[in-house]
């Protein structure tokens, strides 16, 4: 991994969402409780710098956290980035992991990158818009990057700052049981650094 630049992210994850728990909703868009949404965004207006660049997942559970954030601090306006959406379960979403059952599930696991479960996206096909995403954020006009998105994006970026993808995606081999990078609690965050090479 390169050396740090000036540049960092902050990658915001939404507030707890009302789903029951147990229930895959990936791209699903659910709302999230709006006290701990206010809570979030009141955090979140006092710790960030003056100025920053604000992208938001087009997700409800998002864009709530950012038009929040907005009106107490006008000047971070949120613009829409469908790059920091989650993965796409497709059919799974809605289900519970249950119903999934663990035929579909060992399914995804033995091809953990390439299989796209219940029909849906790729873990490969996420890492690539999100890689993406890092590096126009190394070109952004701000150098404060403000990501309001979803757990799963938190761990895309972690493992991309680690393992950048081969220039041949067929290549690429993920396990799942090694794919335990952390990702901020409902309504929190975390801070990265930017490598240079994010501006390439």
């Amino acid at each position: 991994m390169s050396e740090p630049s000036d540049r960092r992210l902050w990658l915001v994850r939404h507030a707890q969402p009302h789903i029951a728990p147990g229930v895959c909703y990936g791209r699903l868009d659910v709302a999230a409780d709006p006290l701990a949404t206010q809570q979030a965004s009141a955090a979140l207006a006092a710790a960030l710098p003056p100025a920053a660049q604000v992208l938001t997942s087009p997700a409800q559970r998002c864009t709530a956290l950012a038009a929040a954030l907005a009106e107490l601090r006008p000047a971070l306006a949120a613009q829409t980035d469908y790059a920091l959406q989650e993965l796409h379960f497709g059919t799974w979403e809605g289900q519970s992991w249950d119903t999934i059952g663990p035929v579909a599930l060992d399914a995804w696991t033995a091809d953990f990158a390439h299989h796209a479960p219940g029909g849906g996206e790729t873990l490969a096909a996420m890492l690539q818009r999100v890689q993406a995403a890092l590096a126009r954020a190394g070109h952004a006009p701000c150098r404060e990057v403000v990501w309001i998105t979803h757990a799963g994006v938190a761990r895309c970026v972690h493992h991309l700052l680690r393992h950048p993808l081969p220039s041949d995606l067929h290549t690429l081999r993920i396990a799942a049981a090694d794919w335990a990078w952390p990702a901020p609690a409902w309504g929190g965050w975390t801070v990265l650094a930017l490598p240079p090479d994010a501006a390439a």
